[in-house]
């Protein structure tokens, strides 16, 4: 049989040599669109609502689209009451014209997608069973119904609910949102009467070819193959070494040579070029299919490989989506989307959750990114299987070449229909693995939303590839980012894990049409995105950068001893360091009043060195001679098609050596005290300063006749001993305002301490009207509250702040990466994360390593700080709480007051878990040394 098989291979290769193949113009497909293209180009057709806006009359309606963003009909959310269900249907209809040049040939209408179920008539005729399932390409073969050489009518009924009870439990009682309409493109395919009716292919890393060729043949003998670059220039002739044909299906194999293989870091792409032949060579059909080479393995007790290397997935869940136009959407938007999500160094996408727009695979494969493809199904009760079994193939025939899909899910979460498990084979010439999302399945543990803990993997399951299809659940500003860092130390420390995908990528916020085009976002249901409606970036999306990026630099501190040597780890999976690039610059900040923020006092590059994935090693950052006089080192790491990989910066000053030189203490005016109705009155320099004589708490400030509205504090956070002692001093020049606290602290018999200890306020007001602050107060092994000390200033009077620190987004104690050490400034907004405002970054919250800050105030009344204590975050005001403020696990706790000054800030949680089971930095226990050591805040302000 081998011989026979080596004969007919060897036959075929002479004939592919000796006869000339010849290609007519009308041996290729022609698309002509019914419809628009995409949301930006769209076609009117007749249209008819039955129910709800815009309904009962004939008008005219643009396709493709949703018909609620035209105006028609209402709106659902997927988990809405059933007796408030939107339940119209939209008749279609729309005339083209077919010349008659078409007669001949093989003419199928293709609808890429359609909400929900869909009955096609064609001249009055129907094209075929009417399609049900709203997220999957069908097409119908209209040959013999058209006109040729005349108009056309083509007539759709689309019935926003399912006659089949299972996909309307799949599709439209959902955790999304519910839309009706003919919501992608429509279009004529035209092609030979011997024909290629569709490919698939698997082109394995080693250049390995076969393909499934599905063909409509009676002439047609053999099929010769090319290779050709992603430009259309020839390659190579592949030489047909295995040719076996069925009934209406052909496979074929080859071998191609020195080629590229796929992956996200090298996205290469080929054109496999097929041109189904007659006995005589010429072509009666032509196919370019677009693949790349790869080879996809699950091993049990291992993980998941492609192209012999263990991968761990960085990925998201992804909606195809868009606010303004709903499910339906466009290239461009695909490309932005993706490229964002690369941008965030991560390496692949679950279709959450349904098949997406075909472009966006198509973007997939170009840009590199690994995908889950699934069909739309969403806990009990499952599809049923006469449906699922079209689903499931409508699926894998449309996608099965895109290189970039990796696996397929069958559903999630509960709604998997087994029977159904193996139908992916028969579509699928690669026999990817299918896996069941939120389930132990065969080889993977899909577990959704573990906490931290659980993800030591040592139950019966602990021989299963820990594969979480959805973890850290965002929402408004939790998850996502915040836990991430503690996640993935063990995460890509375990041989069994592969890595997970966060959910999701985007806010799912429509513009309700019925709302003066307002954003809904059904509450806490939507707001669960890294970015925001449009693409707005949110936190997370910066920290998520941080945390994945290939190339992974340990923590560092800059002191005075600085050796220039960083260690680091190469956590590519194909790309060598040597690669990338890295450039270091030494900079210096001005301060508050300067417009230049910054300045390079010296750059240079870093030599990367040569590291393979996943090995780790070292780099030096040359030392200029100067280098002790910047305030801070900033690298910047660029990948090989130099995109930045991220920046990260390390202070070099400390805040007390980058202040000094910025605090003018000069100045000979005369300082007055007085002490009068429980109110010391200070004044120095046109500054008028009131304290509390009980308290020592700062009452009021003005500068001349302007008061700056800062006043009562500095309160110290969770301390409530009584003052045993306030004094006032009037010195050379300043006055000192002393306040003593009693110490409560209990001393066993055996200490060896022999003094306890008070905390103080000591507030000094110098002769130029400048205000220095210390305050001195008790550490504690083991804290649950705030330490530090806060004031209160109205909100209503900022306006914005410039700051020197770590920015310019907010962190929490288990998001504190994915900022950058600098000059930044931020104007006031109110914006609620993932709710409203979606002005980014957040004006009000915590801001780590603050060295000084300059407060806008609306009327000329702000004031700027010098913080001269390390590691000192700053709380500006308190973030409004969203409207569904139930969700307690996403709303940390704030310091009393509005501007604090405070040494630890609160963790934040999940839309499922408070901060403590997100990892050890959402612990709430805080550990600042023994209470016998105090913790100094040393503040300066100038009004």
């Amino acid at each position: 049989m081998n011989k026979i098989c080596a004969a007919v291979g060897f036959l075929l290769m002479i004939i592919q040599l000796i006869i000339p193949i010849e290609l007519s113009a009308q041996s290729k497909t022609e698309v002509q669109y019914l419809s628009g293209t995409d949301k930006d180009n769209l076609v009117e057709w007749d249209f008819f609502c039955s129910q709800g806006r815009k309904s009962g009359a004939w008008t005219k309606i643009g396709v493709p689209s949703c018909w609620e963003q035209e105006g028609f009909g209402a709106y659902n959310y997927g988990s809405d009451d059933e007796e408030g269900r939107a339940e119209e249907y939209g008749l279609y209809r729309h005339k083209f014209s077919v010349p008659k040049g078409w007669k001949n040939k093989d003419i199928k209408i293709v609808f890429e997608g359609v909400m929900t179920d869909a009955q096609v008539k064609i001249n009055g005729k129907l094209a075929g069973e009417i399609h049900q399932g709203a997220f999957y390409e069908f097409k119908y073969t209209i040959t013999k119904l058209l006109k040729y050489g005349a108009d056309n009518l083509l007539e759709v009924k689309v019935n926003k609910v399912s006659a089949n009870e299972s996909i309307n439990h799949a599709e439209r009682v959902a955790d999304f949102w519910i839309f009706g309409g003919i919501y992608r493109p429509v279009y004529l395919t035209v092609s030979p009467k011997e024909n290629i009716d569709r490919l698939a292919v698997d082109a394995k890393a080693d250049g390995k070819i076969t393909a499934d060729v599905f063909v409509d043949v009676k002439k047609a003998s053999h099929i010769a193959l090319a290779l050709l670059d992603i430009k259309g220039n020839k390659v190579e002739d592949l030489i047909v070494d295995k040719l076996t044909k069925t009934e209406g299906k052909w496979t074929v194999s080859a071998q191609a040579s020195n080629i590229l293989t796929w992956n996200p870091e090298q996205p290469n792409l080929y054109t496999l070029q097929f041109d189904l032949l007659d006995e005589k060579g010429s072509v009666l059909h032509q196919v370019n299919q677009r693949i790349g080479f790869r080879t996809v393995e699950v091993l049990e007790g291992d993980g998941i490989y492609v192209n012999g290397e263990r991968i761990k997935f960085k990925g998201v869940n992804r909606h195809s989506f868009h606010p303004a136009s709903g499910r339906t959407t466009s290239k461009a938007w695909s490309i932005e989307q993706a490229e964002q999500i690369k941008d965030m160094n991560m390496n692949a996408v679950r279709m959450a959750h349904y098949p997406p727009d075909v472009h966006f695979l198509d973007v997939c494969d170009s840009l590199g990114l690994f995908v889950i493809n699934e069909i739309c199904t969403w806990h009990n009760p499952m599809l049923d299987t006469e449906v699922a079994r079209k689903i499931v193939k409508e699926t894998v025939v449309r996608d099965v070449n895109h290189p970039s899909v990796l696996l397929w899910a069958n559903g999630n979460e509960q709604g998997w229909n087994p029977e159904v498990d193996d139908d992916y084979a028969l579509w699928d010439v690669q026999h990817r693995e299918v896996i069941h999302p939120w389930s132990i399945y065969k080889k993977t543990n899909t577990i959704h939303y573990s906490h931290y803990h659980s993800l030591i993997n040592d139950a019966y399951t602990k021989d299963k590839i820990l594969f979480p299809t959805e973890f850290l659940h965002g929402l408004y500003d939790g998850g996502h980012g915040a836990g991430l860092d503690d996640y993935w130390n063990v995460m890509w420390n375990l041989p069994l894990s592969a890595g997970g995908f966060l959910w999701d990528f985007a806010d799912e916020g429509v513009e309700r049409t019925d709302r003066n085009n307002e954003i809904d976002l059904q509450v806490n249901k939507a707001a669960d995105g890294i970015v925001g409606p449009y693409g707005e970036k949110e936190a997370s999306y910066f920290t998520i950068k941080e945390i994945w990026s290939p190339i992974y630099i340990e923590d560092r501190f800059i002191r005075d001893d600085f050796n220039g040597i960083f260690r680091l780890e190469n956590r590519y999976h194909y790309t060598n360091l040597e690669k990338c690039s890295m450039t270091a610059k030494w900079v210096t900040f001005n301060g508050p009043e300067d417009k230049n923020n910054y300045k390079v006092i010296s750059e240079g590059k870093v030599q990367l060195p040569n590291l393979n994935p996943l090995a780790k090693g070292k780099f030096t950052v040359d030392k200029p001679n100067n280098w002790k006089s910047a305030d801070a080192l900033h690298l910047t790491a660029l990948d090989a098609e130099g995109k930045e990989i991220f920046t990260w910066s390390y202070p070099v000053s400390t805040s007390k050596e980058v202040n000094i030189p910025k605090i003018d203490y000069a100045g000979n005016g005369e300082v007055k005290t007085e002490t009068k109705d429980k109110t010391i009155k200070v004044e120095a320099n046109k500054m008028t300063y009131l304290f509390s004589e009980e308290t020592g708490l700062l009452k009021e400030v003005k500068r001349g006749d302007k008061v700056i509205p800062l006043n009562n504090g500095p309160i110290i956070l969770n301390q409530n001993d009584k003052i045993i002692d306030l004094t006032v001093k009037e010195l050379d020049g300043k006055t000192e305002i002393l306040v003593v606290f009693e110490e409560k602290k209990w001393m066993p018999a055996w200490s060896t301490i022999k003094e306890k200890r008070s905390d103080i306020i000591k507030w000094t007001v110098h002769a130029n009207g400048l205000l220095d602050l210390k305050v001195e107060f008790k550490g504690f092994r083991n804290l649950k509250g705030f330490r530090g000390i806060t004031f209160s200033f109205p909100e209503s009077e900022v306006s914005g702040m410039k700051w020197l620190g770590d920015g310019p987004y907010r962190v929490w104690r288990n998001r504190t990466k994915g900022t950058r050490f600098q000059v930044w400034e931020n104007d006031y907004n109110n914006t609620i994360t993932g709710e409203s405002g979606f002005v980014y970054p957040e004006f009000k919250g915590f801001f780590s390593s603050l060295y000084w800050s300059k407060v806008k105030g609306n009327n000329d009344n702000g004031f700027t700080v010098y913080c001269h204590t390390p590691h000192t975050y700053l709380r500006m005001l308190t973030p409004d709480s969203p409207s569904d403020n139930k969700r307690d696990k996403v709303i940390p706790k704030f310091p009393q007051g509005d501007i604090s000054f405070v040494m630890n800030i609160p963790g934040i949680g999940t839309k499922f878990q408070y901060p403590e089971s997100t990892g050890p930095h959402g612990n709430k226990e805080h550990y600042f040394g023994n209470d016998d050591e105090p913790i100094v805040l040393d503040l300066t302000f100038e009004f």
